[in-house]
C-alpha cells in the first residue's frame, strides 16, 4: 500500500485538526531551583552571617567598634597580630578609657597605625 500525500487543502497546523488526539500533559510536574540545597521556604538563609565594619585609612590608622566579649589584647591580636600591642590601643584612647579592662560594646576605639 502506497502512502499517498493528502490534499494540501486538508492539511492544517491548527491544534486538534485532522482527527488527531491532543497531547495529555496532565501528569507533568515542574519546579525551578536556582541553586541546589535551597531552604524549604525558598528564601536564602543568612542566619550564620556576621559582620563587622572596621575602617583603616591609607595611613594605616583606623577605628574599631568594640563587640561583646572583646578585650584590648584580643583586638590587638586581630589587627596587629600581637596581643602584646594592647597598650598602644589603650594609650591612643586615653580620652575615653581610664581602665584597659573596662571597654564596652559599642565603643569606637582608634587604632594607631601599624608601625611593625
Amino acid at each position: 500500500m502506497a502512502n499517498t500525500p493528502k490534499d494540501p487543502s486538508e492539511l492544517s497546523l491548527k491544534p486538534g485538526s485532522g482527527g488527531r488526539r491532543k497531547p495529555d500533559f496532565g501528569n507533568v510536574k515542574g519546579s525551578s531551583d536556582t541553586k541546589p540545597g535551597n531552604s524549604p521556604t525558598g528564601k536564602p538563609d543568612f542566619s550564620n552571617v556576621s559582620g563587622n565594619a572596621d575602617t583603616r585609612p591609607a595611613d594605616g590608622s583606623g577605628t574599631y567598634t568594640v563587640q561583646s566579649g572583646d578585650t584590648l589584647s584580643a583586638i590587638a591580636q586581630r589587627h596587629y597580630g600581637k596581643a602584646s600591642r594592647w597598650r598602644e590601643i589603650f594609650e591612643a584612647n586615653r580620652d575615653q578609657l581610664d581602665n584597659p579592662d573596662l571597654i564596652q560594646p559599642g565603643q569606637v576605639l582608634r587604632l594607631p597605625a601599624d608601625a611593625d
